[in-house]
């Protein structure tokens, strides 16, 4: 986003190196579950945790997508719309009958849906609450059973946008914001179980979510001309459709996953910026 935001002090995590840790430097293969990994920085951690000997549970919506998974070795595919609460319980029973355990969550999966606060529709504001907030609740719900028995690690994909926002940029944030209080709640949670939580919260980085909001904007006839805030709506669109196409690498954010994991001391937040800027 090009406009100006307040002076924050902001560890670049991504200047930070973060080796990637290799399955066999474990006892056994352990197995991860990523929510939302058929493109962008799902489909990036899962495979670079597969490629380095983990084993994925990748979640994914569409038959399309699922084979292109399930053709990636150490990954086998879940049918996973978290906003599906039979979907979810369907994978636990999958997951479970595997006899792998599960070791590891990531809750990945999220949509962007922007408009002004005063304007926004309800069912958009809807939308993005139930797949940001509540998907990421039901999800961690069903599987926390799985986690706290392999003693394992609980990742959950926030954004920059948890600290800051502007206009436009409201309901989206608003999910980000509460992943940060609920980040830090389930890792005070968990710590009696032994499972420890880690927040990601990357910059821009290449990714088909902007494009999908746009998408949306197109298919339901929204356009920017009827907004009061016309000028930001069409920044925003420019911002979704042009900047990400040149944004950082996902494979920096995987990283950060991959240590937020399997490291032996995994850290609460992961701020990942592509750039000092940001």
């Amino acid at each position: 986003m090009s406009r100006v935001f307040p002076l924050v002090l902001i560890f670049l995590i991504s200047f930070m190196p973060i080796s990637e840790v290799r399955a066999d430097q474990h006892s056994s293969q352990k197995a991860v579950l990523v929510t939302g990994a058929s493109t962008g920085l799902g489909r990036s951690m899962t495979e670079m945790m597969a490629a380095n000997g983990y084993f994925v549970y990748a979640g994914a919506r569409k038959d399309k997508d699922m084979a292109e998974l399930n053709a990636i070795e150490n990954v086998q595919a879940v049918r996973l719309d978290v906003n599906k609460q039979d979907q979810i319980d369907a994978a636990v029973v999958t997951i479970r009958d595997a006899g792998r355990d599960l070791y590891g969550l990531v809750n990945n999966a999220g949509v962007v849906v922007f408009g002004a606060l005063i304007e926004i529709e309800e069912e958009d504001f809807d939308f993005q609450m139930d797949v940001n907030i509540d998907g990421v609740y039901r999800v961690t719900r069903a599987f926390a059973p799985l986690i706290i028995e392999s003693k394992g690690r609980i990742s959950i994909i926030s954004s920059i946008s948890g600290t800051l926002s502007s206009a436009t940029w409201g309901p989206y944030s608003m999910t980000k914001h509460a992943m940060e209080a609920y980040g830090d709640a389930l890792a005070d949670e968990m710590k009696r179980f032994d499972v420890q939580v880690s927040l990601i919260e990357p910059g821009t980085y290449t990714s088909k979510i902007g494009q999908s909001a746009v998408s949306r904007m197109e298919q339901r006839e929204q356009g920017t001309g009827s907004s009061q805030y016309k000028a930001e709506m069409d920044e925003t669109v420019n911002w979704l459709t042009t900047a990400l196409a040149d944004s950082g690498d996902p494979a920096e954010v995987s990283k950060a996953v991959m240590h937020a994991l399997f490291d032996d001391n995994p850290l609460p937040r992961y701020m990942v910026v592509p750039n000092e800027e940001q």
